[in-house]
């Protein structure tokens, strides 16, 4: 099964609806689909690591109302630990109100964060035993900086490798980046935070040069259709990404990190882990939902050797 991960992050409820078009400002457009399911940035990552075959423990928080007992009921059927689950009894479950364009499958999301936005230091404090525990520590920016600040601080003192997905993005201290083993923002998550507008190879890399600037040890920039774009100390490129018809790109870079933790946590390289990655995503943007699009191991394995056979020369 690999090192240990903790993935410390968001819980919500996502309420999707399909639709001929994104509604511009005033419109109202009839949808065709309504599916309401678990979702959250931390989440969608925790589940797609751990169905990929990751030790994978999920740190988050719930309200005490009927859209927690989904989250408990989710990790339940599929295995996971609900031991670190906190619950507010002021707070409510987050949300997520979720629009697709059925025709392009980009979409619009407004993520109300109830109790993910009130995690306390206290309560930080105390998975302090499972950190002890892990080699990696995957977070995002979708619960409140505090608690993100002190979880990485937390992490970085006990050795172990911390990810950061950047997403949504917003500004990140100098002392948290400090401590980043891996970042990986989207090219809009880079081109925000390094004040570069990467929309090529060249681009990315000086984003890259900005993070390593503040101590990050390594960037992974996804680019969408162009692909990852790769920077250690040793080694920079771009990988290009796996091309197939979309339906709903709706944590699509969820399923992206998820994979890329699940991957090297099993001692794979950062190049392997990302094509990995890049696999679990394609195959999740081809089914609708957020965590309920999330593959199976098999999956991912069947899809990676069934292009590489493609790749084949005659």
């Amino acid at each position: 099964m690999g090192k240990k991960i903790t993935v410390f992050g968001s819980f919500v409820v996502d309420l999707m609806g399909r639709c001929p078009h994104l509604p511009v400002p005033g419109e109202t457009v009839k949808g065709s689909l309504f599916k309401m399911g678990p979702g959250g940035k931390g989440f969608n990552q925790a589940v797609a690591a751990h169905k990929a075959g990751a030790d994978v423990t999920m740190v988050t928080k719930v309200g005490k109302d009927a859209f927690a007992d989904l989250a408990i009921e989710t990790m339940t059927r599929l295995g996971m630990d609900t031991k670190r689950v906190f619950c507010s009894d002021q707070a409510e479950t987050g949300t997520a109100l979720i629009m697709v364009d059925e025709n392009t499958s980009q979409n619009e999301i407004a993520v109300i964060l109830g109790a993910c936005d009130t995690i306390s230091d206290e309560e930080v404090e105390s998975v302090s035993d499972l950190l002890d525990q892990s080699d990696y520590l995957l977070i995002q920016l979708e619960t409140n900086v505090s608690s993100v600040r002190k979880a990485v601080e937390m992490a970085y003192d006990k050795g172990v490798k911390i990810i950061l997905n950047t997403a949504p993005v917003q500004p990140v201290s100098d002392s948290i980046l400090s401590r980043v083993e891996l970042i990986t923002p989207n090219e809009v998550e880079a081109s925000i935070l390094s004040g570069i507008p990467v929309t090529d190879e060249e681009s990315a890399g000086k984003a890259a040069d900005y993070f390593f600037n503040k101590g990050v040890k390594n960037v992974l920039i996804t680019m969408g259709s162009k692909g990852v774009y790769i920077a250690t100390g040793k080694r920079r490129g771009l990988l290009p990404a796996y091309q197939v018809d979309a339906v709903d790109t709706t944590g699509a870079g969820d399923a992206f990190n998820g994979g890329l933790a699940a991957a090297l946590a099993e001692g794979k390289d950062l190049w392997e882990a990302a094509k990995f990655a890049n696999a679990l995503a394609a195959i999740s943007v081809q089914r609708i939902g957020t965590t309920p699009a999330m593959p199976e191991r098999s999956e991912i394995d069947a899809f990676i050797k069934s292009h590489e056979m493609e790749e084949q020369p005659c």
